[in-house]
């Protein structure tokens, strides 16, 4: 019944293409459109600039010569981190709102309901979602080192790839925190939707919640907090990803970070992916639809 559940969610999200293109496609085609602008501009003024200085500085080999290889593995690795970006979650919330609340938008409930069980219901809702939120990380990823061969051809640098086992480690869990982040980011999206009935609702508490968020982490100094204190990553799980995506990147900063810091940001995410999916499953389940 539940795979029924995702089938169904599946086939009418893909109909709907410009949700498809607003919630995937959108913000990695923009993303590669100003990336490949800015580096024109960037070699159009190099090129300006190194025609007033001496040939010996520009020659190859010389200090203001073309730099060396991209290594698309680290590339890679830097536009996995970058995934759950504000941008990409707002976008992703677009095609995630019209998934929640569209049988409230178009009153369609009661057609449904009848067919399946309303926790399967919603949960074929939430693992569509899991879908898009994959499909985008793909695109993004996709774009992104797209972004890095025109860089290369613009700059006419060589291009390597080197992507070991530590690397494959550190990119598998880069994807599993920012994969994490934006579907607890929906999670409060799918809450709303439930309760408020309203796809407005569903794309806008979800921005007010995060917006409060970093206003309260902006004022951790005031509360005499630490960003590993267990309250700081307890309320804030954009704090709980960011220290969660520090500690995948490894590094100095990692090995600095405080004892007992990543078991206090994954329970934060979990409770903030966990706790809106149980409540909405539960306000879902006794909430009338009579008139949906």
């Amino acid at each position: 019944m539940l795979a029924d559940a995702i089938r169904s969610e599946t086939y009418r999200f893909a109909r709907n293409r410009m949700a498809v293109v607003w919630s995937i496609l959108f913000v990695p085609a923009l993303f590669l459109a100003i990336g490949t602008a800015v580096q024109f501009f960037t070699k159009a003024r190099m090129a300006e600039m190194a025609a007033n200085l001496p040939p010996e500085l520009t020659a190859e080999g010389g200090p203001l010569a073309a730099s060396g290889p991209i290594d698309l593995g680290q590339s890679l690795l830097s536009q996995a981190s970058d995934f759950a970006n504000p941008i990409v979650m707002l976008f992703v919330l677009i095609g995630a709102a019209i998934i929640y609340a569209g049988d409230y938008r178009w009153e369609t409930w009661r057609l449904t309901t009848a067919r399946n069980s309303r926790i399967n219901l919603v949960l074929g809702k939430v693992v569509l979602v899991f879908g898009v939120v994959l499909a985008a990380l793909v695109t993004w990823l996709a774009f992104g080192l797209i972004g890095e061969l025109i860089k290369a051809a613009i700059f006419e640098r060589p291009l390597t790839f080197t992507f070991d086992g530590e690397r494959a480690g550190q990119l598998a869990s880069l994807v599993a925190v920012t994969v994490t982040r934006v579907m607890q980011f929906s999670m409060i999206g799918l809450l709303a939707a439930i309760v408020t009935r309203s796809l407005l609702a569903t794309l806008f508490v979800p921005m007010v919640v995060a917006i409060g968020q970093f206003f309260l982490m902006q004022s951790l100094p005031l509360l005499g907090w630490n960003v590993g204190d267990l309250q700081a990553q307890l309320l804030i799980p954009g704090l709980a990803h960011d220290t969660l995506k520090l500690l995948a990147q490894g590094g100095p900063q990692a090995a600095g970070a405080p004892d007992g810091v990543a078991g206090k940001a994954m329970l934060s995410l979990a409770l903030w992916t966990i706790a809106p999916l149980g409540a909405a499953l539960a306000w879902f389940s006794r909430q009338d639809l009579s008139k949906e």
